[in-house]
């Protein structure tokens, strides 16, 4: 069983994973010396990951009076459901969906000590921050802010979809000190990274709002934007003719035309044989843009009409037409650079600290930190877990995980291995809560609190068993 407990802020990683023995827990701790002497990942199949994020948005916000309809979201109609949406934002509000998928995977034990793995997997992720004090003004009104200043240089994006290629090496250093990295060499796809520095809006007495703006958009992609006599943008479009066939696309998509390069590092110390403690630093690197650039820029001061969604709420503006009138005026003022220039985006570094403590030989309980710095921001968790395991046939894992403002997530994980091939899937958040919502003429039951998404499983080829570990000295 593994009970977590989770503290303000929301984890990115697997809390399920980081104690089960299975081969992909050495991504979370280059250190790891799971079972099977040789390890075999089959592209596509041994290791598949989904997550998505956000600290503000459940899914009861979506549908009013518990009616599920395409025609509107419930956090966008005026009533309680409205006022308690609001009342539940924070300062910076996050969305952050990933994913990845493991193309190969091979890793060996030599002289039951030195381990060497490899790794390719593809990584597709995002960061989305958006200022509380946005929404409160854009769905609640210009009332509350008339004379105020707000300050959104915190909102920021960053989209980027990867290759990475690690190898990694790991070895007992001493008899109870075992240390472990991987070197990563980082291939980009496809980028758009939104910075926003000093920059306001304040609300006029009139209702009108003033924006004093410097933002860049920087973009690594196969797009190109069109524009107007007067240089103001019309549109962007796909560049389609770059994949006019599976030959073109595999191409582009393998073509290390977007360098960088990154490193885990991990270690593992044994206090005796049942207390050890570890650590590890993950996601140290970076990835240079050098493809199909684009760069997009808004360094002015201009009026906005302050419309917002109150005058979509007392039918004066559909919302199609405010939605019309906010891209027209940020057009205006949206600048297309003649040169753009390379640019560089950091990976998003985790830090990860752990105490396990092994009563018996197939009971754990573990006690884990994490860290993950977004920008400027960082996300904490704190993990009290424990993994019940027999031999190397099976392992469960059962997790209370308290993240995202909210601790009613209920996590699972398993693993089963029969003869060479080991099947393993875990999920971090199952919700707690459902309600019944309408559709139609069904109702339907679905989960009316969740706000984090996080799925994982795959198919590892495994032979020989991990050898006994050896009696440590003693203290």
């Amino acid at each position: 069983m593994l009970l977590s407990a989770v503290t303000a802020g929301h984890s990115q990683n697997s809390q399920v994973l980081y104690f089960m023995n299975l081969p992909q827990a050495t991504t979370l701790n280059p250190a790891f010396k799971p079972t099977g002497r040789f390890y075999l990942g089959l592209p596509g199949v041994s290791d598949i990951s989904v997550r998505l994020d956000n600290n503000f948005l459940t899914l009861s916000d979506l549908f009013t009076n518990g009616v599920i309809s395409d025609s509107t979201f419930a956090f966008m109609e005026r009533g309680p459901w409205l006022n308690d949406f609001l009342a539940g934002l924070g300062d910076n509000n996050s969305l952050e969906p990933q994913a990845g998928v493991k193309l190969f995977g091979l890793a060996f034990t030599v002289k039951d000590n030195l381990r060497f793995s490899l790794d390719i997997t593809e990584r597709a992720e995002a960061d989305l921050v958006f200022p509380g004090d946005l929404f409160r003004l854009g769905l609640g009104g210009n009332d509350d802010f008339i004379g105020k200043t707000i300050d959104f240089s915190s909102f920021r994006s960053d989209l980027l979809v990867y290759q990475e290629i690690g190898l990694g090496i790991s070895g007992d250093i001493t008899d109870r000190l075992r240390i472990g990295g991987r070197l990563k060499l980082l291939s980009g796809v496809a980028s758009a990274y939104l910075n926003t520095n000093h920059s306001t809006l304040t609300v006029n007495e009139d209702f009108t709002h003033t924006v004093d703006a410097d933002i860049m958009v920087n973009i690594s992609a196969p797009v190109f934007f069109t524009t107007e006599d007067d240089g103001t943008i019309h549109g962007a479009e796909f560049d389609e003719a770059r994949f006019e066939d599976t030959r073109n696309a595999i191409s582009y998509m393998k073509e290390l035309a977007n360098p960088g390069a990154g490193i885990d590092l991990g270690a593992e110390y044994r206090f005796s044989e049942k207390l050890a403690v570890s650590a590890a630093v993950n996601d140290l690197g970076f990835i240079k843009w050098k493809r199909d650039l684009s760069q997009l820029a808004i360094n002015s001061t201009f009026q906005f009409n302050g419309l917002t969604m109150q005058d979509v709420y007392d039918e004066s503006l559909d919302f199609d037409e405010l939605i019309n009138w906010t891209i027209d005026s940020l057009q205006n003022v949206l600048e297309l650079k003649d040169s753009p220039q390379e640019y560089t985006t950091i990976l998003p570094a985790k830090v990860v600290a752990a105490l396990s403590y092994t009563p018996v030989r197939f009971f754990t309980l573990g006690l884990l930190s994490q860290t993950r710095f977004e920008g400027p921001q960082a996300h904490q968790s704190l993990t009290l877990s424990g993994n019940l395991h027999f031999g190397n046939i099976f392992s469960t894992t059962l997790a209370y995980t308290a993240a995202n403002r909210r601790n009613d997530n209920l996590g699972f994980g398993m693993a089963l291995r029969g003869g060479p091939f080991q099947f393993f899937v875990m999920v971090d958040n199952v919700p707690l809560k459902y309600s019944s919502f309408e559709s139609g003429e069904q109702t339907l039951r679905l989960p009316d609190n969740l706000n984090t998404v996080h799925a994982r499983l795959g198919l590892n080829v495994l032979f020989g068993n991990r050898e006994r570990d050896k009696a440590l000295p003693a203290m």
